[in-house]
């Protein structure tokens, strides 16, 4: 009995369920063989950059399917799906800096092997510019059905703390982005340099002024409204 419990069960050729329900074959597969490589550090650059479009997946469906609950006046679950979302690219942003370990000089070796390719074809990154947008329509369109607005929300204290907590979460949301893309330029800086052509022709310090792109634009300055609104004022001393 105990043997037929180790004997696969799931579809595939796999010698267990394991390694079929994850695929492994098929994923270990996908980066280059030792012969394949111009380098060495091409296996570190493959799996940095393969398993961030895994978990940009994962963060983007996370938002589309928060968007949906937000539009359905399901606040709490798209909370708890930001938070992921969220966490998402945390481990992203950590992970990039694993390429902190390639040598400027053995990257230029790396470099050849990688054609045109650059950042910004990422699948990941495009698809989670092209869905961010959405979650904040939908948030908008759920305070004018609730007759709120931002400044409301952060003043209203706990009663409508649904609102406030996916209102924190989009505006982590945000800053989760921004700092990714800030770890991204300073890990090429670190590697090619910051005054010199990326792969697509694009000047890395053009990367720089791309780094405060902000989906909810209106979640940072309802903190300017608030702090003008404060006892001490918009300078600090009492003065409007």
């Amino acid at each position: 009995m105990a043997d037929d419990l180790h004997k696969p069960v799931l579809p595939g050729n796999a010698a267990s369920d394991y390694e079929r329900y994850l695929r492994t074959d098929e994923l270990l597969a996908l980066q280059k063989t030792p012969s394949e490589v111009v380098h060495h550090d091409e296996h570190l650059f493959q799996a940095v950059h393969q398993s961030s479009e895994l978990w940009l997946k994962l963060a983007a469906t996370e938002i589309e399917r928060a968007t949906m609950h937000v539009a359905a006046e399901g606040v709490l679950p798209a909370v708890r799906l930001l938070r992921r979302a969220n966490d998402c690219m945390d481990l992203i942003t950590a992970q990039l800096h694993m390429l902190d370990h390639l040598s400027p000089v053995d990257y230029a070796v790396v470099r050849t092997a990688l054609g045109h390719g650059a950042g910004f074809d990422s699948p990941g990154f495009r698809r989670v510019h092209r869905v961010s947008p959405a979650l904040g329509e939908a948030f908008d369109a759920l305070l004018t059905r609730r007759g709120m607005d931002l400044a409301g929300v952060y003043g209203a204290g706990d009663e409508h703390e649904d609102l406030y907590q996916c209102a924190e979460q989009m505006v982590t949301w945000d800053e989760r982005v921004i700092l990714w893309r800030f770890h991204h330029l300073k890990v090429v800086e670190r590697i090619i340099g910051g005054n010199v052509i990326g792969t697509q022709g694009t000047p890395v310090d053009v990367l720089g002024k791309r780094i405060d792109v902000r989906f909810f634009p209106a979640l940072w300055t309802v903190r300017d409204e608030i702090t003008r609104r404060s006892p001490l004022g918009a300078d600090g001393h009492g003065n409007q």
